[in-house]
């Protein structure tokens, strides 16, 4: 997840976005997706099935971008979001959202629901990132995304390596745990496997380096009844931390992937008791 204003990380971004038709003959229509690469998704779309757009969307167009959710933690979580914005009453998370009302314009409908999504499980505990793209479709949401999730505007920043400020105070103290040593989590100080991707406490001079299911359950302590953490204390250099920040910070450095990557890749959610 990278920030509301800055860079984004430069891979494995998953987002689901809104196209609205500008097209005179279809205008007010509108189209959500799947994409990795939302430059490229728009020019699909606009290029007709045979340079991969939807068949939903090919021959309708220009079609316009206007808003893109992302910060999603695999590919599977993504598509799921999308399927539910897709298709809200066949979702038993959204059967209190009522349906379109006589009058109401679909883009509004959409907004509507995409309110809703975002408040209730298991979208409500992901980092995610609600992105404008442009400002003249801009629309105030019916219910305001919870505190955790950033209002972003304008077109996706170019993809770099810059990390995220993180909350908190820098805390000069000695940190309370015993540093574990090179290769080891902090918190089991079991050995970290070549193919893991430790979390690591941003904090100048703070020594966390854990698996990523340690610190979960580390956070997760204040709420035993949920899967995905929100925020927490580091154990090491007592600063706050949004989990989000960690998870992002993790995924700097990994390799671009291709729409049609891994879809079924499992997530460390999927190891967290239940």
């Amino acid at each position: 997840m990278g920030p509301a204003s800055g860079t984004e990380e430069p891979g494995r971004f998953f987002g689901v976005y809104l196209l609205y038709c500008l097209n005179p003959r279809h205008r007010g229509r509108v189209y959500v997706g799947f994409t990795v690469n939302p430059a490229r998704r728009v020019l699909q779309h606009n290029g007709g099935r045979k340079k991969g757009g939807a068949w939903r969307t090919s021959g309708r167009g220009p079609w316009e971008m206007v808003l893109i959710v992302h910060g999603f933690p695999s590919a599977v979580a993504a598509l799921r979001f999308e399927w539910a914005w897709q298709h809200p009453h066949a979702s038993r998370r959204l059967a209190h959202v009522g349906r379109r009302l006589r009058g109401e314009a679909t883009f509004a409908f959409h907004l509507r629901v995409l309110a809703h999504m975002l408040r209730v499980p298991p979208w409500v505990r992901l980092p995610l990132t609600l992105r404008w793209l442009h400002p003249d479709f801009r629309r105030d949401l019916c219910l305001p995304p919870p505190p955790h999730m950033p209002l972003a505007f304008g077109p996706l920043p170019p993809r770099a390596s810059a990390p995220r400020p993180c909350t908190g105070t820098v805390d000069d103290s000695e940190p309370e745990l015993d540093q574990a040593p090179d290769g080891s989590c902090t918190l089991c100080a079991r050995a970290l496997q070549d193919e893991e991707s430790p979390l690591h406490c941003p904090h100048p001079g703070c020594p966390l380096k854990a698996h990523v299911i340690c610190l979960a359950e580390e956070f997760l302590r204040e709420e035993p009844g949920q899967l995905v953490p929100l925020e927490g204390q580091c154990p090491s250099c007592k600063n706050s931390l949004l989990w989000g920040d960690l998870i992002w910070l993790c995924q700097v450095g990994t390799e671009e992937e291709d729409e049609d990557a891994e879809l079924e890749e499992g997530h460390w959610t999927d190891m967290l008791e239940t």
